[in-house]
């Protein structure tokens, strides 16, 4: 099914409210709540256990409108992160020991502070992320994109769903395979992904269906062989990812009938060892706004930090986060069925 041409937002669709998600995914048939299977596991109330990984999402807006994405964005969405909330994320890192800062979107290399971010965060000495969906590298506002993360030592982590162009086409839209192979030996002309060069490229792959994601070892392995053999391309490590049942790929769900199944099979593929490895237990999320969030996805369903720890930036105390009771919910299963799967690809 090809991409929506709009947003969520932009097309005033019922699942634009985060509210109206949550709904769902809370009443969802033969479906637990995912607090019982967390306590079954000895897990609830789920606590983080530090951070390590500062998130700083820099708003919905996107060049592109993909059919999976968590977070509704395109090139219709406005919401992005002013100066002064990028100020105080700076601010609030700044005197901490958090080794990563991991910047997301939408395309957060759209953003006005994306690149203020990267160097400020490496002025402090900390390894930085760069979620890129591959295309933004090719637009003519971005040419000197490439070398600017570069020159920064900025780690790419990229997404490319599948290596099979037909796949990729399905769920990002007509020709982002090429458009991502182009920028794939744009970014290994660089240097990413070459041994010895420091400049690490990662590939984040996900399903193109209603499915779990395969063993991620042997998925890198293909991944390795396709690229290397049909279009000379090299690259670091690969990270598979489930879908989450949130936004679009919520909305595919419901409207391809794998709505109820795949929430059962997600369900059924509960791994309490996943569950105890989650990403939410050493990350913070920052949304676009200044507001805190125990994870991106969390952040899209605007289930802000609770159980009275601070839920803005303005307002950072690492003490009271770092111990956090974590908001947690049915679409939680995502990140804890099978192997799991957290932004750093499985958990187990």
């Amino acid at each position: 099914m090809p991409p929506p041409l709009k947003s969520l937002r932009a097309r005033s669709s019922m699942l634009s409210s985060a509210a109206e998600q949550v709904r769902l995914l809370e009443t969802t048939r033969g479906v637990p709540r995912f607090e019982e299977r967390l306590a079954v596991a000895q897990l609830h109330p789920l606590r983080a256990t530090g951070i390590v990984v500062f998130q700083i999402n820099v708003g919905k807006l996107c060049n592109q409108t993909c059919r999976h994405c968590h977070v509704d964005a395109g090139p219709d969405r406005t919401e992005v992160m002013s100066r002064e909330t990028a100020e105080r994320c700076m601010a609030a890192l700044a005197p901490t020991d958090i080794p990563t800062v991991d910047i997301t979107g939408g395309a957060p290399e759209l953003s006005p502070v994306f690149r203020y971010l990267v160097e400020e965060s490496k002025r402090l000495g900390r390894r930085v992320m760069d979620r890129c969906n591959l295309s933004v590298l090719l637009l003519p506002s971005q040419a000197d994109l490439g070398g600017f993360l570069a020159r920064h030592h900025v780690e790419v982590v990229a997404s490319l769903p599948s290596v099979v162009p037909a796949q990729t086409d399905a769920q990002r839209g007509g020709g982002v395979f090429e458009k991502s192979i182009e920028a794939l030996r744009l970014l290994n002309a660089l240097g990413y992904g070459t041994p010895g060069s420091g400049l690490v490229l990662t590939l984040v792959t996900n399903p193109v269906g209603a499915f779990l994601p395969p063993a991620q070892e042997p998925q890198e392995r293909q991944f390795r062989q396709r690229l290397a053999r049909d279009h000379g391309i090299v690259f670091n490590d690969l990270h598979t990812i489930t879908n989450m049942p949130i936004s679009r790929f919520l909305e595919f769900l419901l409207e391809s009938g794998n709505y109820e199944g795949y929430m059962q099979r997600l369900a059924n593929a509960f791994n309490p060892a996943a569950a105890a490895g989650v990403m939410c237990r050493y990350t913070l999320s920052v949304g676009w706004d200044g507001r805190l969030y125990d994870c991106d996805f969390n952040q899209m369903l605007e289930l802000t930090i609770g159980h009275g720890a601070p839920s803005h930036v303005r307002d950072f105390d690492p003490e009271a986060l770092h111990a956090r009771r974590i908001i947690t919910g049915n679409h939680c299963y995502g990140c804890t069925a099978g192997a799991g799967s957290s932004c750093g690809g499985a958990t187990t």
